[in-house]
């Protein structure tokens, strides 16, 4: 049965018209994140060290640990509450919200006394060598302090465009973004900080971004309020259910990364780390510009479930899919093209060693950017139908079960940087699992 609403575009309007209003002040405020993280990695590359990149890089793993159960409760919180709105139920809708909030708030205070209670054992666990101890502890300390404030303002950012909000959401990006890049100019060249000037520039971004975005509490016309739930807090199950995929993508996607520091540090030393830092912040770029188009088609998609527009979603995530494989080839052809011009904003002349492993590092990894978006799309459009287990075997097989097996095996069987072809290959062959996932649980499939 259909519950179509004339008064809501994202159930009755234009599908292109209304896929671009929604997916591109997704993908404004998203540059806005990869510009300032982009920024941070060159200041931090050329004006600290190639070990800064190295020491960042290394931290990754944990960070996205606690990244992916904000984005658990972020992505399955608002798709759990876009099909509430999309069945005109306000109030519930907004007590998914609240839980949410409060949820987020002690995930990020229990990794914050984690943190600091055994901040030299979680460094180890990690792979920093004694090297880079006394260069990465202080960063380290800092950061765990913002990501409290990070992760709320990332639930927050996500109910806030699922309540029609998206201008608010993306002034606050940017604004947040463009902050951290004028403030890792003054605390890293200009008070020569070195990585603790890239922290308390993150900290204080945040800050900012998350004033800008708590207006949304002051709106009229909203639908999403908080009020603390007395009860129904089972529903975090289910939430954290739908986000699932989500949760599964980035903690595997780290795991990746602690193997290859791994595999990196014993094979390639510290410079084999920050030779990948420089390839893994090019794959960064490239995933959010595809989560853009991603968390438009997410919160389309999900809407449309709760009205039972099965026909809209197809066009939907036809849309999507093509927006991210255009995307995807023009920055193939990027990396092709012009792979030094993108190595020298990281690294200086002086890392001419690095530049080169970096230089063959591209050369190995560049089909991986032709399909990993189509992939992300898939996973999330499963995510957004209800579909978590799916999804799940989607983030399953790109980012942990294909590469680290394959990353393992290549490391024995092939030479020095060559297992670095695990990566595109896990991407392309997980393009077969979601490509058949999504014929099999495809819109039409679930109309009633």
């Amino acid at each position: 049965m259909s519950h179509k609403q004339t008064d809501n575009p994202i159930t009755d309007g234009p599908v292109f018209i209304t896929f671009l209003k929604y997916a591109l002040p997704s993908i404004l405020g998203l540059v806005a994140i990869t510009t300032a993280s982009l920024v941070d990695g060159m200041f931090v590359g050329h004006f600290v060290s190639a070990d800064g990149l190295a020491a960042i890089n290394l931290l990754i793993p944990y960070l996205t640990l606690i990244f992916g159960l904000a984005l658990m409760l972020a992505i399955g919180g608002a798709v759990r509450g876009g099909h509430f709105l999309g069945q005109s139920k306000s109030f519930e809708a907004s007590a998914v919200f609240s839980k949410c909030l409060v949820a987020v708030v002690f995930v990020g205070l229990f990794f914050l006394a984690l943190s600091w209670l055994f901040d030299s054992t979680i460094l180890s666990w990690l792979g920093t060598p004694d090297s880079l101890m006394g260069l990465i502890l202080p960063y380290f300390r800092i950061i765990s302090a913002v990501l409290v404030i990070q992760i709320f303002t990332m639930v927050l950012y996500y109910f806030v465009r699922l309540d029609n909000g998206q201008r608010l959401a993306t002034t606050a990006l940017v604004s947040g973004a463009m902050m951290n890049i004028v403030l890792d100019a003054i605390f890293i060249i200009g008070f020569d900080m070195g990585l603790v000037g890239a922290a308390w520039a993150t900290a204080i971004a945040q800050a900012i971004q998350l004033v800008i975005l708590s207006k949304f509490f002051f709106r009229d016309h909203r639908q999403l309020f908080f009020c603390w739930p007395r009860q129904g807090w089972g529903e975090l199950k289910q939430i954290s259910f739908n986000g699932l995929s989500e949760f599964t993508n980035e903690i595997s996607g780290g795991l990746v990364i602690l193997v290859l520091n791994w595999l990196l540090v014993t094979t390639l030393d510290v410079e084999g780390v920050a030779a990948f830092a420089v390839i893994n912040y090019l794959i960064f770029v490239s995933l959010m510009l595809y989560y853009g188009f991603a968390d438009a088609l997410h919160l389309l998609v999900s809407h449309n479930h709760g009205a039972g527009q099965y026909k809209r979603i197809t066009q939907f995530v036809s849309v999507g899919i093509t927006m991210v494989m255009l995307v995807g080839f023009g920055f193939t052809l990027t990396l092709l093209i012009w792979p030094q011009s993108l190595i020298s904003l990281f690294l200086n002349e002086a890392s001419m060693s690095t530049r080169t492993l970096s230089s063959e590092f591209i050369s190995l990894i560049w089909p991986l950017f032709l399909i990993n978006g189509v992939n992300v799309t898939l996973s999330i459009y499963l995510t957004a139908m209800q579909k978590p287990i799916p999804s799940m075997f989607i983030a399953l097989s790109r980012s942990f079960v294909l590469p680290v097996g394959l990353l393992l095996l290549f490391s024995w069987l092939l030479p020095q940087p060559d297992f670095i072809l695990a990566l595109p290959i896990a991407e392309w062959l997980t393009f077969l699992l979601a490509a058949y996932l999504f014929w099999r649980f495809r819109p039409s499939k679930n109309k009633n």
